[in-house]
């Protein structure tokens, strides 16, 4: 980074984190990176738990960590107060849920610079929260190909820096928001990705740097799971309503899958067709579930076998109802 390294702004958005937020900012405040050239800025949603209280003890300990207050308690809110208020070169963008490799923000100030391009990011290593089955099994799932499509930035991508449509969080160039724009606050979730394909359409790179790893902590118990599934499966349909696009050929699988089983067993009581083509899609999911589950359960152990299709189901069930219901908000104006 040479003897003048940029002076970088981490903003992290949180509400009522007390159980994750210490060890997410231990990992950023122990990064490699200059202190006299790092302010971290914790945009906290009014936050009803001891939040606040964690995060006193820091900013009391460290002149570098300040808290912003987000009255409106959204993501892109947050995102977006941070900003404004940030005094960086470059903005990254972390999660409360995760922690951060020590060299993370020093690799991500030096890919921005090395590659000139608009915005870096690495990959997840996904860790479960608790030492259960259910919860080891999520994270297979969570980093499988049958689970995550092609996000890269989630099936531990290693073959070298690339070009790609997203990335987990972020390092921006502080320009970005200058000539793009900010996050657009009508998205409570999938905003980054919606920033991301606007970068994109302007002009700008997104670099995936597998050098560049955080750890994410997934829901632990499959009701969770479901429900964090079912609000990403609205997320990826419902911002048609303020005219954004933000979905690929991976979100939309589930739905499609979904809503063939739905409509084909509806009309498989008129026609026998439609039981035949229940029958070959839900067939054939039960076969590619089955196989992705045999093939986990050779590394991880057998005693998963029997739980990943149930993990997997819950995984693209929930996301493929979520759509749907999206798609009901969206019609019901």
């Amino acid at each position: 980074m040479g003897n003048n390294p940029p002076f970088v702004s981490v903003i992290i958005p949180c509400r009522n984190e007390e159980k994750y937020i210490e060890e997410c900012l231990n990992s950023v405040i122990n990064q490699d990176y200059p202190k006299e050239k790092l302010e971290v800025l914790i945009v906290d949603g009014m936050s009803e738990d001891r939040t606040r209280a964690v995060l006193g003890k820091y900013t009391k300990k460290y002149s570098f960590v300040k808290i912003l207050d987000n009255p409106k308690k959204f993501t892109p809110f947050a995102f977006n107060t941070g900003i404004k208020n940030s005094n960086g070169d470059s903005i990254i963008i972390m999660g409360a849920h995760c922690v951060y490799k020590k060299d993370y923000i020093s690799k991500c100030v030096k890919y921005l610079k090395e590659y000139n391009v608009d915005n870096v990011g690495g990959i997840w290593k996904i860790l479960p929260r608790e030492n259960t089955l259910v919860a080891k099994s999520i994270t297979f799932a969570s980093s499988s190909i049958f689970g995550a499509g092609d996000a890269y930035y989630r099936r531990g991508y290693s073959k070298g820096p690339r070009l790609v449509d997203t990335v987990f969080g972020g390092c921006y160039k502080k320009e970005v928001f200058e000539r793009i724009g900010l996050f657009n606050e009508n998205l409570v979730r999938s905003q980054d990705m919606e920033f991301n394909l606007r970068l994109k359409k302007a002009g700008g790179k997104i670099l995936l740097v597998p050098e560049i790893v955080s750890y994410y902590y997934p829901k632990s118990n499959l009701k969770d799971f479901f429900r964090h599934n079912f609000s990403d499966g609205i997320w990826s349909t419902y911002p048609l309503k303020f005219e954004v696009r933000i979905f690929s050929w991976r979100h939309l699988v589930p739905l499609f899958f979904v809503s063939s089983l739905i409509l084909s067993l509806f009309f498989s009581f008129f026609f026998w067709q439609a039981r035949l083509f229940f029958d070959l899609i839900f067939g054939s999911y039960v076969f590619l579930s089955l196989f992705f589950s045999v093939k986990i359960s050779f590394k991880k152990g057998f005693q998963y076998l029997f739980l990943m299709p149930i993990v997997f189901a819950t995984r693209h069930f929930g996301y493929g109802l979520g759509s749907i219901w999206g798609i009901v908000k969206l019609l019901r104006g």
